[in-house]
């Protein structure tokens, strides 16, 4: 508290870092910004952008970078990835800003941040084109938390060949998610041929009786194959959870 203090009166930190090494967080006018989930939880806090506008999500990813030398938003249209990009570079001259948006997703690096590296591997594995986008969200949380991400697209299960022409890459990762919408089959053809974790990334593509995501639900929660299913376009709990898994695996292989 004293060092915090000290840095605060010197001048060497502003008023947000000094409330988040205190507080755990930093409190601006669109809301308060988690700066200790990383150390709390192994996670990066995201900003997410729906029901933001523009401006709010551009204040709280300022504030991501102060506190923490970095900011991670998920859910961004153009607009306000465009914000973001635009606050980010005036409060940051030297920060790297990568939007996808496709995903939707803004991640911005101050220029002395270190993206942890860690001994783990995640594949992201999506059935179809269409599931890109929320596949895309849970490799870029699960890279942001150190794993080395494999993405695998479009091996959905209308032709098995091409999972299957994947499988022994798919076998090099320590973890995977894979994501799936329609019926929702492939993350349990994937959990029947890999011995990693498998976590199941339902996407609200498709259209009829089991439309929005709600038949690729249900048949991950009643697979046969051994597998952890997320909620409905779930990319950053996939992707956490994902890099979690990496964590473990990490600190068990630096034993």
């Amino acid at each position: 508290m004293r060092e915090t203090l000290a840095a605060l009166e010197a001048g060497e930190i502003g008023i947000e870092e000094a409330e988040s090494r205190l507080a755990g967080y930093a409190t601006t006018d669109a809301g308060r910004f988690d700066a200790a989930r990383e150390r709390r939880r192994g996670i990066p806090e995201a900003i997410l952008a729906d029901g933001k506008t523009p401006a709010e999500v551009a204040a709280l990813a300022t504030t991501a970078l102060d506190t923490t030398g970095r900011a991670l938003v998920t859910r961004a249209d153009e607009a306000t990835a465009a914000a973001v990009a635009s606050a980010v570079g005036d409060v940051g001259p030297d920060a790297t800003v990568e939007r996808d948006d496709r995903t939707g997703t803004v991640v911005a690096h101050a220029a002395d941040f270190e993206l942890p590296s860690l001994d783990a591997a995640v594949a992201v594995v999506a059935a179809g084109t269409a599931d890109a986008p929320v596949a895309g969200e849970a490799a870029v949380v699960a890279r942001e938390i150190g794993a080395t991400v494999d993405r695998i697209d479009d091996v959905g299960v209308a032709n098995l060949d091409r999972i299957v022409d994947q499988a022994d890459r798919v076998r090099e990762a320590d973890a995977v998610v894979v994501a799936a919408g329609r019926e929702g089959a492939l993350p349990t053809v994937v959990a029947g041929l890999v011995d990693a974790p498998v976590i199941a990334l339902p996407v609200s593509t498709g259209y009829g009786v089991g439309g929005e995501g709600v038949a690729a639900l249900e048949g991950a929660l009643q697979s046969c194959s051994v597998l952890t299913t997320v909620n409905v376009d779930a990319g950053f709990v996939a992707g956490a959870q994902a890099g979690l898994i990496a964590r473990a695996v990490d600190a068990a292989r630096a034993e």
